[in-house]
């Protein structure tokens, strides 16, 4: 077994990285982040996100919608025709909508949100893992969050698709071990268009949150702020990384301190 370069937790320049939901607040800072690093960047999103937050120029850039099959496997087919082999997917999709108790939650809307936030991620690890068993010490980070674990009332549908993401998470670590590590960070509320509707999905990103009491909120977080972009991508790129290569089915929570585990 090789040893470990301490001083660079994140993979190796040159490793090839899919940022599926690239262009959302956590997903620009992931992508510039493994830039600086020298790791190639294919961006996926929604072509909305892609035109309002346009991914620097040395990414490859696919735009689909991740809850749709053909086009979550044309685009990886065309990271297949560019790159030949992926070694790491990180995936960022999934939104929010309109607080309901799960008595009075539309069928509508927990059909659109567990397919947002679930069924992308099982398309996406899905089509992808041919491609990461080709690659280069792949693995696999799956964004769920700490309302998996622990949830607030109002939302049941986001609640019950984040868990699932963390039992998807867990059962592709089974299945594809040892070639393939799969593993997820669950962060807290991040301060990013996501907490207004979504990147791609609202006019204005800079409304006030439309989904939390922001004030309310952070009362119970130890650390006293909210979650920035930047305080995710640190954990991303270490479980992406060889620094974690004895790591698969596991999830990091990240979220100061709200949820102890």
């Amino acid at each position: 077994m090789d040893s470990i370069n301490y001083t660079r937790l994140a993979p190796p320049a040159g490793a090839r990285i899919a940022v599926v939901g690239g262009a959302g607040g956590m997903g620009r800072s992931l992508v510039n982040a493994s830039l600086a690093q020298g790791l190639r960047v294919a961006v996926l999103d929604l072509p909305a996100s892609l035109a309002r937050h346009a991914p620097p120029s040395d990414c490859l850039v696919t735009p689909l919608d991740a809850t749709n099959e053909s086009q979550v496997r044309d685009a990886y087919a065309q990271i297949a025709v560019a790159w030949g082999a992926l070694d790491h997917v990180v995936n960022l999709v999934g939104f929010a909508r309109d607080r309901y108790s799960v008595k009075d939650t539309p069928v509508q809307v927990w059909d659109e949100v567990v397919t947002g936030n679930l069924k992308s991620i099982f398309l996406s690890c899905r089509t992808a893992l041919p491609l990461l068993r080709n690659g280069t010490g792949a693995s696999i980070v799956n964004i769920a969050s700490g309302l998996a674990t622990r949830s607030m009332p109002g939302f049941g549908p986001y609640s019950s698709a984040k868990a699932g993401v963390l039992a998807l998470t867990r059962t592709l670590a089974l299945e594809n071990a040892p070639h393939i590590r799969v593993n997820s960070v669950a962060p807290n509320a991040v301060d990013t268009a996501f907490l207004r509707g979504g990147t791609g999905r609202i006019e204005n990103e800079n409304q006030p949150p439309t989904h939390l009491d922001v004030d309310a909120y952070v009362r119970n977080i130890p650390l006293g702020r909210l979650a920035q972009p930047e305080d995710i991508i640190g954990p991303i790129l270490f479980l992406l990384g060889d620094a974690a290569r004895y790591m698969t089915g596991q999830t990091l929570y990240v979220n100061g301190g709200m949820l102890m585990q």
